[in-house]
């Protein structure tokens, strides 16, 4: 039945379910801090050109120094190497001899330069001995620097001959790639991967940062030519190792967040999901047909589910109400009809059957009675539908008076109509439908003994407050809850029908107005309340 229900009015289109949805948002907020870990390769990019940048600032010092040691030694420009390049070209990378200031600027991209292989192995060599003397007077300070930077310092000779650092003094490394072009007078650098000496933790393996070692080599112009060169590494700072580090911290954050998004979800089903499917539930019952289930929810979560909640019973309350209603008046009209129909068709059959022995005044009477049965069925019927009209009508939106009203009705014999007060106040109902109200009250005043009916009439606060009242027999206490019931009459031998007032009140309510009966000292009298126009 739900199944079906459901395809009846939204289609057989697919819509995810609320707990799908809400599942579908927890696992993203789960996975947004996994995410997040795509994010540190920038993060190690940016940690790479850093750790470039204090190498050239490193390798420039030493190069400094190193300039001038040459030109303390007074070697002889034949021994130097290739002259330097003319300014031009990338100026980040081409330092300009007779300019000011040479800035070098970091250019390695953890994502897009190629990581090269381990560095090769240094050849064997023989370093020119004026260049070596300059290296050993030089090797205190990169010992000394080396272990405040934790960065790894070669000094070479125009030839690539190591002179200086703590291993391979002797030795070659000309046929490295970033040695060589800075042999040419050009700044490079690389990435190269790196061996450790310890296995790494299980954590490095989402980080490309971890295995690769910086090397910067820079060239040393002396008298514009490559006096030597400062061949500097250093393995990068990186993000997962100080997660590694701080993992008991990261693992209560991982638990915060799997907690936080529990919560969120436990939340989201105590005040959204649960009230959902218990109004579900709710509005099934009421269709099947269950009174109980017109109650307020055990758990409505929040303010607007509340609002949902209450506009949904009062509506359920407001068609149940209909229901009975119709129900109701359905009993009260099969009542109605069924006694003149019972007598029109108990007066036929008697004619039919035994018509042939009545006197003339017999038939006469049987006949009578079939016609006014008859002329009572088909005054029913026409006020059944003047009820139906009323019922179902639309506001018009037009106004009248009182006095305007009364002018469309034909002056009633039987009794004096006054208005004392506010004939001329605007009542936001047509004319022709105040006629009806003003018109079944006035009947309904001569039908009991009234000789007059005064009509005053106020407004306060956009209402308009009409009191129409006689000087008739009045009703009884008994009848008075009863008066506005369809078809409650206590002038049913003379023909009323019980549905002048029920015609009343309908229209009233279709312009949002009420009538009530007010208590008065002699006769009847009514109040009805109207906007104003």
């Amino acid at each position: 039945m739900r199944l079906t229900a459901s395809r009846k009015w939204i289609g057989r289109k697919w819509r995810p379910r609320l707990a799908t949805v809400v599942v579908a948002i927890l696992i993203l907020v789960m996975a947004l801090p996994l995410v997040g870990l795509f994010f540190f390769r920038l993060y190690e990019n940016q940690l790479i050109r850093q750790t470039e940048a204090e190498l050239i600032a490193q390798g420039a010092a030493i190069a400094a120094i190193y300039a001038q040691e040459v030109r303390d030694a007074g070697i002889s420009p034949d021994k130097l190497g290739a002259p330097m390049p003319q300014a031009g070209g990338n100026a980040s990378r081409a330092p300009d001899p007779d300019g000011r200031y040479r800035p070098i600027e970091p250019g390695l991209d953890l994502a897009s330069d190629y990581v090269l292989p381990t560095r090769p192995a240094a050849m064997p060599a023989t370093a020119d001995p004026a260049f070596a003397a300059i290296g050993a007077r030089l090797s205190g300070i990169l010992d000394a620097t080396q272990k405040t930077t934790l960065a790894g310092f070669r000094l070479l000779d125009p030839r690539g001959v190591v002179i200086a650092g703590r291993d391979e003094i002797g030795q070659s490394l000309a046929e490295v790639q970033e040695v060589r072009a800075a042999l040419d007078g050009r700044y490079a650098s690389a990435l190269r991967l790196r061996i450790s000496d310890q296995p790494a933790p299980p954590l490095y393996s989402v980080s490309r940062g971890t295995r690769v070692r910086v090397f910067v080599a820079l060239p040393v112009a002396v008298d514009r030519h490559v006096a030597g060169v400062v061949y500097v590494s250093r393995t990068p700072n990186n993000i997962v190792k100080h997660l590694y580090g701080e993992r008991g911290k990261v693992t209560l954050a991982a638990i915060a967040i799997l907690g936080g998004t529990l919560l969120i979800g436990l939340v989201f089903l105590r005040t959204v999901s649960r009230p959902i499917y218990a109004l579900i539930d709710r509005t099934q019952r009421i269709a099947a047909g269950e009174r109980d289930a017109i109650r307020p929810l055990d758990h409505h979560g929040t303010y607007e589910m509340a609002e949902l909640s209450a506009a949904f019973l009062e509506m359920a309350e407001k068609l149940q109400a209909r229901s009975d209603s119709i129900q109701t008046f359905a009993t009260h009209v099969s009542h109605e009809l069924k006694s003149p129909l019972t007598a029109i068709q108990g007066a036929a059959e008697l004619l039919r059957d035994s018509g042939s022995a009545m006197d003339d005044d017999e038939r006469r009477r049987f006949s009578d009675n079939i016609v006014t049965d008859a002329g009572r069925l088909n005054l029913l019927v026409r006020r059944l539908l003047d009820l139906a009209r009323a019922e179902n009508l639309a506001p018009s939106g037009e106004s009248t008076s009182v006095k305007g009203a009364l002018a469309l009705l034909p002056v009633d014999t039987r009794l004096a109509v006054r208005v004392e007060v506010g004939g001329d106040l605007a009542l936001r109902i047509s004319a022709e439908n105040a006629a009806i109200v003003f018109g079944n009250l006035i009947d309904n005043s001569a039908r009991h003994g009234a000789t007059q009916v005064l009509i005053t009439a106020a407004s306060a606060g956009g209402k308009a407050t009409v009191l129409v009242g006689d000087d008739g027999a009045g009703i009884s206490p008994s009848n008075r809850a009863r008066i506005f019931e369809p078809f409650f009459t206590t002038r049913r031998e003379s023909g009323g029908t019980g549905m002048g007032l029920g015609i009343v009140l309908a229209l009233l309510k279709a312009h949002d107005g009420t009538i009530r009966l007010v208590d008065s000292a002699r006769g009847t009298r009514f109040e009805i309340v109207l906007p104003v126009a």
